[in-house]
């Protein structure tokens, strides 16, 4: 009688599913709440950062400086450049 080999393609399917299931998990991030008092604060943070640094920013180097995530900074620039507080030169934000 001939023996039957082993095979590891039952193994590969629970292999996709974890890595399937590891990434859905790394893909949930925390959300930005928006709502007129949240911009705000996050506006106020963005003219801090750049009040104290005294020169243009890029988006990065002022969520970075305010310590808020990137969409915290956009949402507070949004505020900003509506009210007229804010230039650009290039790819940089400053004060107006």
């Amino acid at each position: 009688m001939a023996e039957k080999k082993t095979t590891k393609k039952a193994a590969a399917p629970k292999a996709a599913e974890a890595k399937k299931a590891t990434a859905k998990k790394a893909a949930v991030k925390a959300a930005v709440v928006v709502n007129a008092e949240n911009a705000g604060f996050k506006a106020g943070d963005v003219y801090q950062a750049l009040a104290a640094a005294g020169k243009a920013l890029t988006v990065k180097e002022i969520a970075k400086a305010a310590k808020i995530s990137e969409e915290e900074t956009l949402l507070g620039l949004g505020w900003l450049f509506k009210e007229g507080k804010l230039a650009t030169a290039e790819e940089k934000i400053t004060l107006a």
